[in-house]
Order: structure tokens, then C-alpha cells, then sequence
């Protein structure tokens, strides 16, 4: 049986590489050598980025709804505490997109977080 170098396949993995590299400055963008390595820690970065945007979303939600409940004469935790013993389940997401959307609809449920509470 002939033997089978390996060129191609090294050349195959080096492009790889070298593609996402696209766009890097200088020898990070053409050595194969340094692009991996920018690659490898681009691609960690990403990982842990993409982990890092749920944190921010999710605060980002708090703080709207902390400051629409303050103009309502709640806290945050105050409502949220309301709201799950009136037993109405309704994420941060939609309840940041009430608060700066729908002042009405907001003011509705801190009324109602307050009649629990109190």
C-alpha cells in the first residue's frame, strides 16, 4: 500500500484557520503560527461573551423595572414579591419591555403587587 503524506490535509487545516483569521491586523492575519493562536483565544473570548450578554440582559432588565416600580412608589424587590404573591408570573424580559412600553399596563400590575403586599 502506497504511502499517504500529509500535505494537503495540513494545508486544509492551515486555510481554515487563516479564514478566520480574516480581517486580524498584520502577522495575526497571514502566519498560520500566530493566527492560530489569536483564533484560539478570539474563539474563547466568543464563548464567554456570549455567556456574559445573558448577565447584561438580565440586568439591564432589573434596572428598568427598579426605576419604572420607584416612579409607582415600589422597590424592586417590593414588586416582585407583590407580583409573586398575587401569583402572576411574568418574566423580566416582558416586564422591562412594560415598563418602557406600556406605563399603563405597569402601573396595573404595581397596583396590584401593592394590594398584596399591604
Amino acid at each position: 500500500m502506497a504511502r499517504i503524506k500529509g500535505g494537503a490535509n495540513a494545508k486544509k487545516k492551515h486555510n481554515r484557520v487563516l479564514k478566520l483569521a480574516k480581517g486580524y491586523r498584520g502577522a495575526r492575519s497571514n502566519q498560520y503560527r500566530v493566527a492560530k493562536q489569536s483564533v484560539m483565544r478570539a474563539l474563547t473570548s466568543s464563548y464567554a461573551g456570549r455567556k456574559e450578554r445573558k448577565r447584561q440582559f438580565r440586568q439591564l432588565w432589573i434596572a428598568r423595572i427598579g426605576a419604572a416600580a420607584r416612579l409607582n412608589g415600589l422597590s424592586y424587590s417590593k414588586l416582585m414579591h407583590g407580583l409573586k404573591l398575587a401569583e402572576i408570573d411574568i418574566n423580566r424580559k416582558m416586564l422591562a419591555e412594560m415598563a418602557v412600553n406600556d406605563a399603563e399596563g405597569f402601573k396595573a400590575l404595581t397596583d396590584i403587587a401593592k394590594a398584596k403586599i399591604a
